[in-house]
């Protein structure tokens, strides 16, 4: 198979931790073609979607001493060209958050990929449908008591019966933006008018969690089915868990709870073409359902010995067998 994945610069992945350097070493150990783009060097010709697309050979990293080690250079560009990308057998949207207009802009270009031709992974329409904070809340089984508002008064009233929240920027990635409010706070009002801009951009507020200390647990779902999971530990004075603040990375697994909130979700989520998806879950509650570029699948492999790349590869090959 020839597999395109657009993503951020090459230069600025990091080969032990980036999902999708692991995408792309599994599918060039199960002998696809791997190929490489960015969203700007996307369009659209004669009604088809093209990319200006690299090839890529990598050298895989290496396990050592519990920890991934790359090679150095561990990547190497081949042949260049401006191609349609339905000549590709699945294309990975895998560019980082947060959805901007040009982010938008180019998931508009994707539809206009054949889709009984090639596979886009996640879905163009699913990922525009899905905002990862606001796509949680149809699950009311599932997620904790949460609100969605600019408005000051409503915030305070919230914060006030539940005695501690937690604030989300709606377009935040990697934790940025989110705040641990309590009422005897005495910045509370100028936390809430900075987080909605005076009132006029709404923000998720959700009871908080008191289990967060304990871990926020990211579980990969492929195509609706939970594949493996990591909990991620708060460290040192930071309340956040994600590992782009520092948050503590170790063993875990996945119960009979989290299962459920899996079964929950999938219907929709293949609904939606959302094959590839990281959900959050701290205590028993979903709280957010990342689609745009989920990651955490280094860390899985690292410590469960699991393989969640090639599980991803072999479930396209099989899809295109159908």
């Amino acid at each position: 198979m020839k597999l395109a994945f657009i993503i951020d610069p090459i230069q600025r992945l990091d080969p032990g931790h980036d999902t999708s350097v692991a995408l792309m070493e599994a599918a060039q150990e199960l002998g696809h073609e791997v190929w490489i783009t960015q969203a700007n060097q996307l369009g659209v010709v004669d009604g088809k979607a093209i990319a200006l697309l690299e090839s890529v050979r990598l050298t895989p990293v290496q396990l050592q001493d519990g920890l991934w080690k790359a090679a150095d250079p561990w990547f190497e560009l081949g042949d260049r060209a401006l191609r349609p990308l339905e000549e590709m057998d699945a294309v990975f949207m895998r560019t980082d958050p947060p959805v901007t207009v040009p982010y938008l802009y180019a998931t508009y270009i994707l539809d206009y990929i054949d889709p009984t031709k090639t596979r886009v992974v996640n879905s163009p329409s699913g990922i525009r449908a899905a905002n990862e904070k606001m796509y949680a809340l149809q699950f009311t089984q599932a997620i904790p008591e949460t609100i969605v508002s600019q408005n000051k008064q409503v915030i305070r009233q919230f914060l006030d019966q539940k005695g501690a929240a937690v604030l989300k920027p709606l377009g935040g990635k990697a934790g940025e933006g989110i705040l641990f409010l309590q009422p005897t706070d005495r910045n509370i009002n100028s936390l809430i008018e900075i987080s909605t801009q005076q009132g006029q951009v709404p923000v998720m507020v959700q009871a908080y969690l008191p289990e967060a200390k304990d871990g926020d647990k990211r579980i990969v779902l492929l195509n609706g089915a939970p594949i493996g999971a990591v909990n991620r530990i708060p460290t040192g004075n930071e309340f956040r868990g994600n590992m782009a603040v520092g948050g503590r990375v170790a063993e875990t697994v996945i119960t009979d709870r989290e299962r459920d909130i899996c079964a929950q979700l999938a219907p929709t989520l293949q609904r939606d073409g959302l094959v590839f998806v990281g959900i959050d879950i701290i205590g028993g509650y979903l709280t957010e359902v990342n689609v745009t570029s989920p990651t955490g699948v280094r860390e899985i492999d690292r410590l469960s010995g699991t393989r969640l790349g090639q599980q991803v590869i072999e479930w396209i090959e099989r899809s295109k067998a159908q």
